[in-house]
């Protein structure tokens, strides 16, 4: 497969909204894959290689089985408590689970019961806290392991979680240690706004997988970065995975004050 590449720099680049003649999951998800597809050719790559996870989050459980009718079959939750009040009555679904938002240290436990991938470990405590959970709850399956993504901070703002990129190598060494933690790659934010943070950020965190991969001498092959206002940026930087929200359910009604 090609390596992806940037477009050239003197490019402006598009960060595009929601359409709002655009209704109903089924009609958002045929337009989501045509501008995969579309941003997968600028770039060399097969818009196969791209999985869409659908964050669902304040989403009901009605519009995730929509959702997953129209042939979506990764879903991301950001808080435990939420997939834990949904997920009994979606049991019949054959779909993987993700987590993308941050895990608090004290839901470790809870978190290996509801979801086959953690895609937000940004410290070592927190992948050692989680490695002791799932080694509790797997003693039957000596050879299973729960997949997590490093969450990288590309986002120079103080407030946003992420380990930072000097922190990455000492952390994916030891994550590496840890028998039950499967690493398969990085998840990073960008900043938000400016286009052209956004693709330099996108670039940023490839970059640092490929380092990664060649220091360690493992393959990275997950990259999850890119989300409804800017996926097809992410695409023409390689992601693997992007998590698609309020493009494909539609807008979050507003929390009440």
């Amino acid at each position: 497969m090609p390596e992806p590449r940037s477009r050239d720099s003197n490019e402006p680049v598009t960060i595009r909204r929601m359409n709002p003649e655009i209704s109903g999951i089924g009609e958002r998800l045929d337009h989501i894959r045509e501008r995969i597809e579309r941003a997968a050719v600028r770039s060399g790559r097969s818009a196969d290689d791209v999985t869409i996870v659908g964050v669902s989050k304040t989403f009901s459980a009605d519009r995730i089985a929509e959702a997953y009718a129209g042939g979506i079959r990764h879903f991301g939750e950001n808080r435990v408590q939420e997939w834990e009040a949904k997920r009994s009555t979606l049991a019949d679904l054959d779909a993987v689970w993700h987590l993308v938002g941050h895990l608090q240290s004290n839901k470790a436990a809870r978190a290996v019961k509801l979801f086959h991938c953690v895609d937000s470990l940004d410290s070592l405590d927190l992948a050692q806290r989680l490695d002791h959970a799932f080694a509790s709850r797997a003693e039957a399956s000596p050879g299973k392991r729960i997949r997590v993504l490093i969450e990288v901070r590309v986002d120079p703002t103080p407030t946003k979680s992420g380990a930072s990129a000097e922190e990455l190598p000492a952390i994916l060494d030891r994550m590496l240690t840890l028998p039950r933690l499967e690493v398969k790659g990085l998840m990073g934010v960008p900043p938000m706004g400016d286009p052209e943070r956004v693709r330099s950020a996108f670039c940023r965190l490839r970059e640092l997988r490929d380092a990664a991969e060649h220091r360690s001498g493992i393959s990275l092959p997950v990259l999850s970065m890119g989300m409804s206002s800017d996926f097809e940026v992410a695409v023409e930087e390689g992601a693997t995975e992007i998590r698609i929200g309020t493009a494909l359910f539609g807008a979050r009604e507003a929390k009440p004050a």
